[in-house]
């Protein structure tokens, strides 16, 4: 290319590069003095009635572990209070690796990237082309020459009424609300591996007794047909021993059956196929210990820690900037434009000024009238708001009687485990004492047999019991919305 080709060049794009410049100048000037914005502002909304403090708290018995005042470090890995390394181990490894988290994740990755499009909505927009095209005109000529074309568009719709800028924010609150939503995943996803395993533990314990009781009522049959077969027992009771041997044996299948299917869970929670832990978890273990105290916190603390509390207010933000949107759809819409273009059939002209033509002004668009649609669109936005604050105080409510349920369940389901323990120790000496008088031919056998099937179910209430209390416990600290700032 000749030296005054590439001189051509350069002075023609120096004279596009200040055209933008004018441009870029022009539109910030009048988005600066003359830009406002439309619609609402956002005020962090206030529930209807927060309670001072928590039922179930202020009236907890004397001999019972008090709720000690919610601090940030009780709610980060408040399973680790359990002291259970492989409840530990299945946590963290769930948080790396479930399916519905990940799912959350590419939720905030597309809320990302849709505020990232509103954001593109501020810039101007610029498009360039260029083209080559052969003509032949059928003449008696028959003369054929070469068309170069280029072109560079430009346009920028200036926000003067915030319409864009509305939606930038609410792209923003969208994705404060997509980050509480894996939160509240996470938050929810601890809780289930912790009430899973915790139910696998209480099967497995309940297996052992069956086991343990199966056991006995064995030795009891056996004893039952020695004193048949020397005439000290009758048929019918030799029959009760071999009916309460076969009733408890029945039950193991089931209780293994319950047991197995809550390993199938937890593997599929940590995105492994369903038998992945049978190795791992089929021993039986102990349930997960109890903490002696359990934090509580009050009321107020509730609104900043739950996840779906926190959801629904960015959710209520983003419905809120939704109404300037519209608002601002109202108003006349300003943007500047240019275009540049160069046509040339000679290569060598084809960035002269001869061939260069351009344009640059303002332009202004405003929607007269369409039937009403625009000021239906700005009602439709505030009936969604509205939807919005309703929701959240609807969350704020549910959320106060999640915790409330947690800890009446709990004090009284420890109240609940003092008399089913005190009724496990007298049913044993019971059993003791009928077995006793029974081989001494003192009370017929229907009184051992009332006994031990008193005692196993005594015994079995009380595993329950103590897996429900643990239960209980993951519900209020999933209720409080605790195990999320572990996540980045």
């Amino acid at each position: 290319m000749p030296s005054d080709m590439n001189e051509d060049v350069r002075m023609n794009v120096n004279k596009l590069w200040n055209s933008v410049a004018v441009l870029i100048a022009a539109g910030l000037a009048l988005s600066i003095t003359g830009g406002c914005m439309v619609g609402p502002e956002y005020h962090p909304p206030q529930p209807a009635a927060v309670p001072p403090a928590w039922s179930g708290v202020s009236k907890l018995p004397a001999d019972q572990p008090s709720m000690a005042t919610a601090q940030p470090a009780d709610l980060v890995q408040w399973w680790r209070q359990f002291n259970d390394p492989i409840l530990n181990e299945l946590v963290e490894e769930a948080v790396k690796t479930n399916l519905d988290l990940q799912i959350a994740g590419t939720r905030l990755r597309q809320a990302r990237a849709l505020r990232g499009i509103a954001v593109g909505g501020l810039l101007p927009s610029v498009a360039a082309s260029a083209g080559y095209q052969r003509l032949h005109t059928a003449t008696t000529n028959n003369s054929t020459e070469d068309l170069y074309q280029a072109g560079l568009d430009a346009v920028w719709e200036l926000d003067m009424f915030g319409g864009i800028r509305r939606n930038v924010e609410s792209a923003g609150a969208n994705i404060q609300a997509a980050i509480e939503n894996m939160r509240d995943v996470q938050v929810s996803l601890i809780a289930e591996v912790a009430l899973d395993y915790t139910q696998l533990r209480g099967f497995q314990q309940q297996i052992v007794i069956a086991q343990n009781n199966l056991k006995a009522q064995r030795h009891t049959a056996d004893i039952t047909h020695k004193l048949l077969s020397v005439g000290f027992a009758s048929a019918l009771d030799a029959a009760n021993a071999d009916s309460a041997v076969a009733t408890t044996e029945a039950q193991i299948p089931v209780f293994e059956t319950s047991a197995q299917q809550s390993i199938y869970a937890l593997s599929v929670l940590l995105a492994q196929p369903p038998a992945a832990l049978l190795d791992k978890l089929s021993p039986a273990g102990s349930l997960p210990r109890v903490p002696a105290k359990i934090p509580a916190g009050l009321p107020s603390e509730l609104l900043r820690r739950r996840p779906d509390i926190r959801e629904s207010e960015a959710q209520l933000h983003a419905a809120t900037a939704q109404i300037g949107v519209a608002v601002a759809q109202l108003f006349p819409s300003f943007s500047l434009t240019g275009t540049v273009n160069w046509n040339s059939n000679l290569l060598r002209t084809w960035w002269t000024d001869s061939s260069r033509s351009f344009s640059f002004g303002p332009s202004v668009n405003w929607p007269v009238f369409q039937g009403g649609a625009t000021i239906s669109n700005v009602r439709l936005q505030e009936a969604l708001r509205d939807q919005a604050f309703i929701t959240y105080q609807k969350t704020v409510l549910a959320a106060f009687q999640d915790v409330e349920n947690a800890l009446i369940a709990f004090r009284k389901e420890q109240e609940h485990h003092k008399s089913i323990n005190d009724a496990v120790i007298a049913n044993q000496k019971a059993v003791d004492l009928s077995l006793q008088l029974y081989t001494e031919g003192q009370i017929p056998f229907l009184n051992v047999l009332v006994a031990e099937l008193s005692l196993y179910t005594s015994e079995n209430a009380l595993v329950q019991s103590e897996s429900n209390i643990t239960i209980d416990l993951i519900a209020l600290y999933k209720a409080l919305g605790g195990g999320w700032e572990s996540m980045p």
